[in-house]
């Protein structure tokens, strides 16, 4: 089994796989600098420019699972590869935008081909690579993350400097062609198909709960306290509690409660969960410290963070072949840790504080993450049965993709209550400067919007270290039972491992 990760038309297909995880990364980085171009030209509101990051996340979140879905039923490469035109045909629209309405109804779109590539692509490497070998091959396909990631940075600099904003689409109608040519000549469907249903009950009550509560999250970052945010507040709570209602009662759920049975995925899960409610923030928090605090343009700023993704990209397949030898679980947990002492540091970013500390913790931060990824990834996979290799993988996303959209509202929110309404919208996007008068008050803000990211990363490497203590439990029931069975005890039961479907020892 293990020979097949060394073919030439192995590596080819994890090359293909990265290409497109390379691709949702140049345009998660790429837009962020666009922001305030996009603003200018087609006279988009604060308020409104925002939801273009928004909006490309909350579909991604809530059609993860539904796609995988379809991967599970029709064929994940071949739904692998109906994202790349779906993405092709979003991008092309994005860059024909003409006001507010089209540009986020177009990122949608765009957003729909997104889920396509990243909820198969796990389940895609889940077919391509047997588990001994599979935490190396997300290993490498976070470089393809980390590289799209610089491009982002890079191209989008050079691009809304010297041409315009509307060519950080345009690039991805080339690049997309290529990628679906080669996924068409290389990825071959190999897992067994599953009849399905797809939820729709699941999205539209996920889908109006989310938004509402990000629609009042947001609002009262650029706003004051309203009877309107506490009906949308209120309205989203009561539709996220229906959509817990609906899984539990119908036969195809957007979140398959079963897979919850399974002991390891609960924990995995709600670690990627937080991780991305700590995490994505980050992003924006630092480039809002360089943009608002330290007066820096959108191009420098980001190119600090450069390193970081760097050295996320080359300890993304060491990580990978550890978890591979010694087990998903410690290599996860240090990753996150590793996170957690990234956060302190940005957490004491001053006025004056020299720019190589950002650098560094910048660094750090890609080295937790290169950690935590493919060892998060290969747990999820691992833990799956086959059958559910598409549904398992879209589930990783949607709750890692969950906690990014929040992120992203929680850290603005807190970040602005010590600032004037509307004004760390306006930093974040480029388009003011902050009077030095409020740089140390907006500092103080962004300490408690980083060490709000701390709780929220302590608690994933938690619920990721909690599968050391109860495997240990496992392991001394274990031993305790052999030992009943020498001394004539006999019947002791079914192992507990036994309530993990497919779980493996090196895990």
């Amino acid at each position: 089994m293990a020979e097949r990760t060394q073919s030439p038309r192995t590596g080819l297909a994890l090359l293909v796989i990265m290409i497109g995880v390379l691709m949702a990364a140049v345009d998660t980085t790429i837009v962020v600098l666009a922001l305030p171009e996009m603003e200018r030209a087609l006279h988009v509101p604060l308020s409104g420019v925002i939801w273009v990051i928004i909006g490309y996340l909350l579909v991604i979140t809530l059609l993860a699972t539904q796609v995988g879905r379809l991967g599970d039923m029709f064929g994940r490469v071949r739904m692998y590869k109906a994202g790349f035109l779906v993405f092709i045909a979003g991008s092309a629209l994005c860059a024909l935008a003409g006001n507010e309405a089209t540009i986020i109804g177009f990122r949608v779109i765009q957003g729909i081909g997104g889920a396509l590539i990243t909820a198969n692509s796990g389940a895609v490497i889940a077919d391509t690579f047997p588990p001994e070998s599979r935490g190396r091959a997300y290993g490498f396909n976070s470089i393809g993350w980390n590289v799209g990631a610089i491009l982002g940075i890079l191209l989008g600099g050079l691009i809304i400097t010297y041409v315009s904003w509307r060519w950080i689409f345009w690039i991805n109608v080339p690049a997309g062609l290529i990628a679906f040519a080669m996924a068409a000549r290389v990825l071959h469907d190999s897992g067994r198909r599953q009849r399905q249903r797809l939820d729709y009950a699941g999205m539209i009550t996920l889908g109006g709960g989310l938004f509402g509560v990000l629609w009042a999250i947001t609002s009262l970052a650029t706003s004051s306290f309203s009877a309107t945010v506490v009906l949308f507040l209120l309205g989203g709570l009561l539709l996220m509690t229906a959509f817990v209602v609906v899984e539990r009662r119908i036969s195809y759920p957007m979140v398959d409660l079963s897979l919850f049975r399974i002991p390891s995925m609960s924990p995995t899960l709600s670690a990627s969960l937080f991780q991305g409610l700590a995490n994505f923030a980050v992003l924006f928090l630092v480039i809002m410290y360089l943009q608002g605090v330290r007066q820096l343009s959108p191009l420098h700023a980001s190119l600090l963070l450069v390193p970081g993704y760097l050295v996320g990209a080359v300890v993304g397949p060491f990580a990978g072949r550890l978890s591979d030898r010694i087990g998903v679980v410690w290599p996860a947990t240090a990753g996150l840790l590793v996170e957690i002492l990234a956060l302190l540091v940005y957490a004491q970013l001053g006025v004056s504080t020299p720019l190589l500390v950002v650098a560094m913790a910048a660094v750090i931060n890609g080295i937790g993450g290169g950690f935590f990824f493919p060892a998060n990834n290969a747990a999820v996979m691992k833990a799956a049965p086959g059958r559910s290799f598409g549904t398992a993988s879209g589930m990783l996303r949607t709750f890692s993709n969950v906690g990014m959209v929040f992120s992203f509202s929680v850290a603005i929110l807190v970040a602005a209550r010590s600032i004037p309404k509307g004004l760390a919208f306006a930093i974040f996007v480029g388009t003011t400067r902050l009077r030095p008068q409020l740089a140390g008050v907006f500092t103080s803000g962004l300490h408690a919007a980083f060490y709000s990211s701390m709780v929220f990363m302590a608690t994933a490497m938690v619920l990721s270290g909690s599968q050391v203590l109860r495997r240990r439990g496992r392991s001394r029931l274990k031993t305790f039972r052999e030992g009943g069975a020498v001394l004539g005890a006999g019947d002791a039961g079914p192992p507990v491992a036994a309530l993990g479907g497919q779980e493996h020892s090196k895990r």
